[in-house]
């Protein structure tokens, strides 16, 4: 890359050769992700991985992409970027575990207004990070410089990652039945959606000091509660898989558990979640009583401090919860599955 370079496109606002530093600059974190089937470092035109041979007898690729949302303007606003990767990553990664596939590899997208090596360096950090949580390759990638189009200092960031399951492991929501236990992985806040509500409620777009406020419940400032990364369910989650019988697995995400809920069972039952048993963190009653929203708009926008859903049999219940709790993972049974509703009804 050494001749690469052109004066009349970085006169146009493209520098060519920031876009070589950056890649030097992140090498060292993708070589962190590195797994048994990388083929080949970053660089290339395409990124090569080797599918597991034996371990499947009818492999099935599962794929899911997304991006991080608003919340980037959380990070921009505050000048951190070291951490917005994770959250890519997990949106990702924690869609293709509801199906029990093991994330294989992973790729990011990172449109900005102009090229800071340093900065496309900290951005890729975290993907890196999120990729070792959800041990899965950082095998590609771009970055596109977006003159004109982007402030100098704005990005956009977005990724998909590819997993791979047997396909007799696949769950069946059609299998979930009346009197199955709905276990809850308690999020780690907020996660990485409904930012442009959170920042509606809290004026941030009009008075960024708001996120350095301390807020005393929070124990923190709003912009570190904010920006605390998405959790990653993949260890547990792939475990449960291995483990014990599992009907139906859902992240809860954008549409909290009002719309992603219902698509881990079929129309022949409904979720009865008990609202005694759901540990709420103090960052949505802060978003609700700041912004009186009703409560069934934060159930249907936010997490509420459930990540991910586990459906089972409930002979099965104290093993689950066991095994969740030797990840370190904080779970309780918050509902069960019951015939004549539909949807989602708290009680």
């Amino acid at each position: 890359m050494q001749n690469s370079f052109s004066d009349s496109y970085k006169d146009a606002g493209v520098d060519v050769t920031s876009g070589y530093r950056a890649v030097e600059l992140i090498k060292k974190h993708v070589n962190r992700t590195n797994t048994q089937g990388v083929l080949e470092g970053i660089g290339g035109f395409g990124g090569l991985f080797a599918l597991p041979k034996n371990d499947f007898k009818e492999p099935v690729l599962v794929s899911g992409t997304d991006g991080v949302g608003t919340k980037l303007k959380i990070a921009m606003i505050t000048d951190k970027h070291d951490t917005i990767g994770i959250d890519c990553v997990a949106m990702c990664v924690n869609d293709i575990i509801c199906a029990g596939a093991k994330p294989l590899f992973f790729l990011d997208y990172i449109a900005l207004g102009k090229n800071i090596p340093e900065k496309v360096e900290k951005i890729v950090a975290g993907v890196a990070e999120g990729c070792v949580q959800a041990q899965c390759a950082l095998v590609g990638g771009e970055t596109a410089e977006h003159p004109g189009m982007m402030d100098e200092n704005e990005y956009d960031l977005a990724g998909f990652s590819v997993g791979i399951v047997d396909k007799s492991k696949i769950p069946d929501k059609s299998n979930v039945k009346k009197g199955d236990v709905i276990i809850s992985l308690a999020s780690s806040g907020v996660h990485s959606n409904a930012f442009s509500l959170t920042r509606k409620v809290f004026n941030i777009d009009n008075d960024y000091s708001i996120l350095e406020k301390r807020f005393t419940d929070l124990g923190k400032t709003l912009a570190e509660e904010l920006l605390i990364p998405t959790k990653i369910y993949v260890k547990p989650i792939l475990k449960l898989f291995e483990k014990l019988p599992v009907r139906s697995v859902c992240h809860i995400t954008g549409g909290g558990f009002h719309e992603n809920l219902p698509r881990a069972f079929g129309d022949n039952t409904g979720a009865v979640i008990q609202k005694k048993a759901l540990e709420v963190p103090e960052i949505f009653h802060l978003i609700q009583a700041t912004g009186k929203i009703p409560e069934r708009d934060m159930f249907n926008t936010y997490n509420m401090g459930t990540g991910m859903c586990v459906i089972l049999q409930p002979e099965y219940a104290d093993e689950a919860l066991r095994l969740f709790e030797s990840f370190g993972e904080k779970v309780r049974v918050i509902g069960e599955m019951k015939e004549g509703i539909s949807g989602v009804r708290f009680e």
